[in-house]
Formats: structure tokens, sequence, C-alpha cells
């Protein structure tokens, strides 16, 4: 006698996300825009917010182009390193290039924080380890999670006390990324 047996698949469970996006080289707003449009349309990841676009001056390398940037709240039921996997397909599909630390790129997606969850590993550090000292990640941040607490604090004092010399909005709208041209 054959049994069938019905498999119930577990609920997903749902966590947010912040992440950080950037570039400086070919067109980054598209580049970021495509990103944000190809993670709202998987199945285990929502954009639930997109900040403001920012210009912002390169930092660590300075010999380089301006860079664009911005930041997305995303909820997912991916856990952490499975959604830097699929970040970091992300940025090969846009032709990231890693050359040198800090250089020039196309686009660049950083996971800064993971709802409820700290962590070091060899590939993922959360918080982002170097994040409250970027006014470049702060500035977008505080746009869409002003009251996020990070290490105890709010990001809006963390941006209170960084350099945001030469920042300036590029783009108002925080629809921006979805008005882009599909890449």
């Amino acid at each position: 006698m054959c049994r069938s047996v019905l498999t119930i698949p577990a609920e997903r469970s749902w966590s947010n996300a912040a992440l950080g996006l950037g570039g400086n080289v070919g067109d980054p707003v598209q580049a970021m825009a495509s990103a944000l449009q190809a993670l709202d349309a998987r199945d285990d990841c929502t954009v639930i917010s997109v900040s403001r676009l920012y210009r912002t001056p390169p930092w660590g390398k300075t010999d380089q182009a301006d860079f664009f940037n911005s930041c997305a709240l995303v909820r997912t039921s991916l856990p952490p390193e499975e959604l830097l996997a699929v970040c970091l397909d992300l940025e090969r599909a846009m032709k990231r290039v890693r050359l040198e630390r800090w250089g020039p790129r196309t686009l660049d997606i950083d996971i800064l924080t993971y709802e409820g969850v700290q962590m070091q590993t060899e590939t993922l550090v959360l918080p982002h380890p170097r994040m409250l000292e970027r006014a470049f990640v702060l500035m977008p941040l505080a746009d869409i999670a002003p009251d996020l607490q990070i290490n105890g604090r709010p990001v809006d004092l963390w941006l209170s006390k960084t350099d945001q010399t030469g920042i300036l909005v590029a783009d108002p709208d925080t629809t921006w990324w979805k008005t882009a041209r599909s890449g």
C-alpha cells in the first residue's frame, strides 16, 4: 500500500534589514535602482523604504569621482549570510570588480543591520563595523530609520557626530529607484 504524505512548509520568519548602496562608475544611480528593483521582485525580499539619493565625496581613497549613495530597508526571509550572497550576486550582475579597497565601483551593497542580529563571521559583521564613522551611510539611513538603535544609540545621534562636509541631496524623491529604467 502506497501512502501519500502531505508536507506543509514551515512558515517563513521575516526580519528587517538595512542596506547601504553606493557607486561611482558608469551609471551608479541606475545600478542601485536595478538592484533595488531586483530585490523587490524576489519572493523572499520586499523593499519597505528607500532614502533620498545623495552625492557624496569619496571616503578612504579620495582620488576618485564622487559617489551616489542611498539606504534601503528591506523585509526578508533570508538569513543574513544568504542576503549577503544575493547582494554580492547583484553587484556582480552590475559588473562590480573588486580591485582595491574603497576604490571605484559600479555598485556596492552593504548589509548595515539585520533585525536582532549581532554577528561576526569571516564574510559578514553585523552591525556593519564602520558605518558609524560614515556620514554617507548615516545620512541616508537617518532618512528612513532615524530612531534605529545601533550599539545603544539612535542613527540620528550617530549622524550628529560625523563630518557631513560635501554631502548633497542629489534627488529628494524617495521613489527615484522605482522610476529609473530597468537595467
